[in-house]
């Protein structure tokens, strides 16, 4: 009787503390909703900057090399200098200076002050993503962690299947400051959500400058960097050409593009969800299986791109097998970075805007050598392959050594 009487009891407690764990999560992951939006919506956009600003295209593409920058550059740097600072705080702060570094781009008369606020702008989405990903994956638990990350990363997800499009939409349609201001909005949104629900989470340690930084001499760090790094190369080298692939060797029309996006999109999004699961049950080998699909569905496409539409419907796949590997990735990160985890998450970011520019270079090298556009998913197929020969080298090293990455996280900060 005393233990169905506590069942009773616990039933709603858990409950509870199951749904405020919800709604932190959901104000995260809005948060990369915005920050997804903002990255990828300027490269639909190039052309109505270039024209606002009286500058080319190709020149206004720098734009983008800008915020890839800050990305890379800001991650480690606050992930450093913050080490001391409340993890809540921290979050809250990290989307104001997102949000007004999108809101000085929007009030940007000139292409050098454009440039420089977008570089501002990129400097808080690697230490956003490392510090969300570390608090939702405290809030879940054990056995959850990597569904959390997963639901977090969904933001970004999201962002390519309505946010780019929407926001592109109104760029083209009212100016590409309209877009920005967009962004703004889901922002400033995200800024009270966080400041609303986020609990005080005094038992997430803090750390200090030195100790982030010593975790850099971890190898097992370098080596899942490393993995993201070619591994996610692939993916990248692939979406870089999709728009003229589908349109050259497929003889689709501009407008099938879009349709491919979001099927792309929405693949990341299955992705995302799959992959937390598989990775909260299978660990490393999650990652493995990610970049293993991730090959087999280029050569797929490889192999169908002059047919057209099924093509198209390929991309979704592609999508869905690579983020399959992205929750596993960055848990992982968190896990064998020990007491330097800030840092190591936010790394993972700076790793995937460098696979952004070493896929688009690799696929760019093979069409200039005159191999066509089909040869870049074929080059993806052999970057994610390598990606899954780096993820075992890392797991036989950590073997070897005996490591066993702890896995401390536990549900305290959020009352019955």
């Amino acid at each position: 009787m005393s233990s169905d009487l506590n069942d009773a009891v616990d039933q709603p407690a858990a409950e509870t503390r199951s749904r405020r764990v919800g709604w932190v999560i959901l104000a995260l992951a809005l948060g990369g909703f915005g920050i997804g939006t903002t990255e990828f919506v300027a490269m639909g956009l190039l052309p109505n900057i270039a024209s606002d600003l009286g500058i080319t295209e190709p020149t206004a593409g720098h734009l983008i090399s800008a915020y890839a920058l800050g990305v890379v550059v800001g991650a480690p740097l606050i992930a450093v200098l913050a080490a001391r600072v409340s993890r809540r705080t921290l979050l809250i702060g990290l989307m104001i200076a997102f949000t007004v570094g999108n809101a000085l781009s929007l009030v940007a008369q000139s292409y050098p002050m454009l440039m420089a606020t977008r570089f501002i702008a990129g400097l808080p989405h690697g230490a956003y993503f490392g510090v969300a990903s570390l608090v939702a994956a405290h809030l879940a638990g054990p056995g959850k962690r990597a569904q959390a990350v997963g639901q977090v990363m969904m933001g970004l997800s999201v962002a390519n299947v309505l946010g780019v499009p929407v926001a592109t939409w109104l760029g083209q349609s009212l100016g590409w400051r309209v877009a920005l201001g967009l962004v703004v909005v889901i922002g400033a949104v995200t800024v009270v959500a966080l400041w609303r629900v986020v609990p005080d989470l005094r038992s997430m340690r803090t750390t200090d400058p030195r100790t982030e930084l010593g975790g850099l001499r971890h190898s097992q760090i370098w080596l899942t960097l490393l993995v993201g790094t070619i591994g996610f190369g692939g993916f990248f080298a692939f979406y870089t050409y999709l728009n003229t692939a589908l349109t050259s060797l497929g003889g689709l029309s501009e407008s099938a593009v879009p349709i491919a996006l979001m099927l792309f999109g929405a693949g990341m999004v299955a992705g995302n969800f799959l992959g937390g699961r598989l990775a909260d049950r299978m660990g490393d080998r999650a990652i493995g299986i990610g970049m293993a699909g991730a090959a087999v569905t280029l050569v797929l496409f490889a192999l169908l791109v002059s047919t057209g539409w099924p093509a198209v419907i390929v991309t979704f796949f592609v999508g869905c097998a690579g983020s399959t590997a992205i929750p596993g990735l960055q848990t992982r990160l968190m896990d064998v970075a020990h007491d330097a985890q800030t840092i190591a998450a936010a790394l993972n970011h700076s790793a995937l805007n460098v696979a952004n520019a070493l896929g688009a270079w690799l696929g760019g090298l093979v069409i200039a050598q005159g191999l066509g556009y089909r040869a870049p998913s074929l080059v993806g197929a052999g970057l994610a392959l390598c990606g899954v020969v780096v993820l075992g080298i890392a797991v036989l090293a950590a073997r070897r050594s005996g490591a066993t990455p702890p896995q401390r996280e536990d549900l305290v900060d959020l009352p019955c």
